[in-house]
């Protein structure tokens, strides 16, 4: 008989500790996805309306909306000068996730190609197959 749910490749763990690089919020351009949610605490946490956050740092992409990038593909709240997040605190449920997300996750492969961009994974913090799992629930990326 197959096992029907097998265990995932890192049923022991991973580690992980942000170095605070910036490699994740730099490069190509891509998708930060946000809700409503997470619109309302980013216009909290920088002192201004929900609506000049929409405006100046979203944009609609494939029926979802986005964070905006600069020209250089960084993303909009990366600040180049001291390579921080200006709203760490609040930041994205895609942001807080990282590096455990599905397409990062997949294979001991992909895990390998993360760890090539990503100094902080694979070393540092000990997280368990349960919160790895945790966070690969909160957003499928």
């Amino acid at each position: 008989m197959s096992n029907a749910n097998p265990e995932p490749w890192y049923k022991e763990g991973l580690n992980f500790t942000c170095t605070g690089c910036g490699n994740c919020c730099t490069g190509a351009p891509g998708a930060v996805w946000v809700e409503d949610e997470e619109i309302e605490r980013i216009a909290e946490h920088l002192g201004k309306s929900v609506g000049e956050v929409r405006l100046m740092h979203t944009r609609p992409w494939r029926n979802r909306v986005t964070l905006t990038e600069f020209a250089n593909g960084d993303c909009t709240f990366f600040d180049g000068n001291t390579r921080r997040c200006s709203i760490y605190p609040v930041r994205p449920t895609q942001c807080r996730t990282w590096p455990f997300w599905q397409s990062n996750l997949a294979t001991e492969h992909d895990w390998t190609e993360t760890q090539k961009e990503c100094p902080g994974a694979g070393n540092g913090d000990f997280f368990s197959r349960e919160e790895i799992e945790q966070r690969l629930v909160q957003i499928n990326i």
